[in-house]
């Protein structure tokens, strides 16, 4: 095979050559796609690009392959694939053996490479003839091809050649993420989102190299989420929502096929049951639960802080541990996150026995404990997770402890902020917050020392949202910055460059059918493909 590919090479010099030779009407019609390595627009930017500029010629001569026994990497180079013909309509091959029609190949390769920093790091050649991405892991090939994926221009390229080309710049990137966790959350109680919904979601996130999805199961309004030892939670709890609509939830085989499938994009999933607050439809469904001294009823509004567990009682306890157990069964990932806000009728002492039992629970069956910022009051030990949101000195009081900071400020990260005053959904409680306000930040700005940050989340609360439509207008773009801010070095983001490089984004997202805000600080790039004309071909 690599005898042929090397007799091959002049014809593919040709090739190369060729690219500058479009059509008039081509012209018209696309830019040319540059053989510049670093002019390309990608989000996250990599830690370092260096270009050679020309060109590999992905086409129907092009195979993969991937190292064999490596655990993974068959699997990444597969998804490549699979991605690839959605773009392209090339059938590219996988490891296959013995086919002479092969000239250029993209080979995935476990390295031992100990310039390789972390899980994640991936280099990535681009020759003329090959393309190499180098991991020390499969999760950091996969990350290595979203950023392949990028490279791919939208259209081939008219040339001297007979097939379809699409070019691909030559150089090397070397990556790796400044931040080991970069998250989103979404809320799936107040508003309750379908498998298929979170799994395009997934889709999205992955794209840009997110690793978290964070699901908040539970609120007032919705228990969304099969506990099978209390069927009422689903059969009541889960019968509403915000508005009045019929609620929905979860199986059990559900929430292991998002996991799954999350798993599958190395993304973890962070289960979410709020508590003691938050409480009304776990509380309606059982009501020795309930700790408010009010009788609960099924409730679709938007107030928060009324409800709580009531923390005095031993079956309260029982009735967590069955859930923890439950749902962390069928969680892989390391972490439960038990809420812990806005528990406004929560005396502080009842509150503070609460959480110090709850994470004893949670630490039982196997997880590390996440709460909002509030939790850092209690007695919970340097193992547990604080995700600051609203409280800097609650934020502080983590760090005393030795607590890991999850960075999600409702000022800056909060996705169901308005953008604006003409923004058709969100609220703004917390701010407005346009597209260049969600990227100008830093996460390591406030004051929390960067060995205590565990990462970056943005969550999106759902309570003026109702399908997936409207779930993207609140989401894209701003999500794609968070990404960035993530996994980026502070020296490579500057919003001059990052506005250019979102406004590429944008046939990606048309052929993707996201609903997302075109905001008027973006001089979006328009695309003749949209996901109408993609299922028409």
């Amino acid at each position: 095979m690599f005898k042929t590919l090397f007799i091959r090479s002049l014809f593919f010099t040709a090739l190369t050559l060729a690219f500058i030779a479009c059509s008039e009407k081509k012209k018209e019609r696309i830019a040319m796609p540059t053989t510049d390595l670093s002019k390309v627009s990608l989000i996250p930017k990599p830690l370092r690009t260096t270009p050679t500029n020309s060109a590999f010629a992905l086409d129907q001569f092009t195979a993969i392959y991937t190292s064999k026994k490596a655990t993974g990497f068959e699997e990444v180079g597969t998804f490549l694939a699979d991605k690839l013909k959605n773009k392209t309509n090339l059938t590219i091959p996988v490891n296959s053996e013995g086919a002479n029609t092969i000239e250029r190949v993209i080979y995935i390769n476990q390295s031992d490479s100990i310039d390789l920093e972390s899980t994640e790091a991936y280099q990535l050649y681009i020759n003329q003839d090959s393309i190499i991405i180098n991991a020390n892991t499969a999760e950091g090939a996969f990350r290595g091809i979203q950023t392949l994926r990028q490279l791919v221009p939208i259209e081939s390229n008219d040339t001297l050649a007979l097939q379809k080309i699409w070019p691909i710049p030559s150089g090397k990137i070397v990556d790796n993420p400044n931040f080991g966790y970069r998250g989103s959350m979404l809320d799936v109680a107040r508003h309750f989102f379908s498998v298929d919904d979170v799994k395009k979601y997934i889709d999205l996130l992955a794209y840009y190299k997110i690793n978290v999805l964070h699901l908040h199961l539970s609120d007032d309004q919705g228990w969304r989420i099969e506990i099978k030892s209390w069927p009422k939670l689903t059969e009541v709890g889960g019968s509403t929502e915000v508005g009045g609509e019929s609620g929905g939830f979860y199986t059990q085989e559900d929430y292991k096929d998002i996991v799954r499938y999350a798993a599958e994009r190395y993304m973890t999933i962070i289960p979410e049951i709020d508590m003691p607050g938050h409480t009304n439809a776990a509380s309606v469904s059982y009501p020795f639960l309930n700790g408010n001294g009010k009788t609960p009823k099924l409730y679709e509004g938007m107030r928060v802080g009324f409800s709580t567990f009531d923390t005095h009682k031993d079956t309260v306890y029982s009735f967590i541990d069955d859930v923890v157990r439950e749902i962390s069964a069928i969680t892989p990932g390391p972490y439960f996150h038990v809420g812990g806000d806005e528990s406004h009728v929560t005396k502080k002492n009842d509150y503070i026995y609460f959480i110090n039992k709850v994470e004893k629970i949670v630490q039982k069956h196997g997880k590390r404990m996440i709460g909002w910022d509030e939790v850092a009051i209690a007695d919970v030990d340097s193992t547990s997770i604080s995700q600051w949101w609203a409280s800097e000195e609650n934020a502080k009081k983590a760090v005393e402890k030795g607590m890991k900071i999850i960075i999600s400020p409702a000022k800056k990260a909060y996705l169901d902020m308005e953008y604006d005053t003409l923004s058709k959904f969100g609220l703004h409680w917390a701010a407005y917050i346009p597209v260049d306000t969600a990227y100008v930040w830093t996460p390591e700005e406030y004051g929390i020392p960067v060995e205590n940050i565990l990462g970056v989340e943005a969550p999106l609360w759902s309570e003026t949202i109702s399908n997936i439509d409207e779930l993207e207008y609140l989401a894209f773009p701003r999500i794609i910055g968070y990404s960035e801010l993530s996994w980026s070095i502070k020296e490579n983001r500057n919003w001059e460059d990052y506005k250019i490089r979102l406004a590429d984004q944008a046939p990606f997202l048309d052929r993707m059918d996201v609903k997302y805000y075109p905001s008027p600080l973006i001089d979006w790039k328009k695309s003749d493909f949209t996901y109408e004309t993609i299922k028409k071909d």
